[in-house]
């Protein structure tokens, strides 16, 4: 049987695929796409964040380059591989099973409603 933390881990896996799927992007940023993309229910914490990464990057789905961030501090990039690629499409909705934006909205407000934090 699974574990609670199995299911945050792996959700917060796609969450991070998602995020970065259109372009490269530093974890503070990643977060804060997470947070606006969910209407502030969701907020991804530090302690959950970079293990998450590391965790992706070491399983070869992500790879992480040094640049500059938008106020010229250095930072961390994120990029999806192949291997990422193949699995953020496997798992993202498609087309007329992809429920709408206020379902998925909703369920991110009954997850942080029972307390849960990622």
């Amino acid at each position: 049987m699974s574990k609670p933390t199995d299911l945050v881990q792996g959700t917060l896996d796609v969450l991070i695929l998602k995020t970065i799927a259109l372009e490269p992007m530093h974890g503070w940023g990643i977060a804060r796409r997470i947070r606006q993309v969910s209407k502030e229910v969701l907020q991804v914490n530090q302690g959950a964040l970079y293990p998450a990464l590391h965790r992706l990057e070491q399983s070869g789905w992500i790879k992480a380059k040094w640049g500059e961030s938008d106020n010229n501090r250095r930072a961390k990039f994120y990029s999806l591989l192949r291997r990422g690629r193949n699995i953020w499409s496997r798992n993202r909705p498609t087309g007329g099973n992809s429920p709408p934006p206020s379902v998925w909205y909703w369920k991110c407000r009954r997850i942080r409603d029972s307390g849960f934090r990622l």
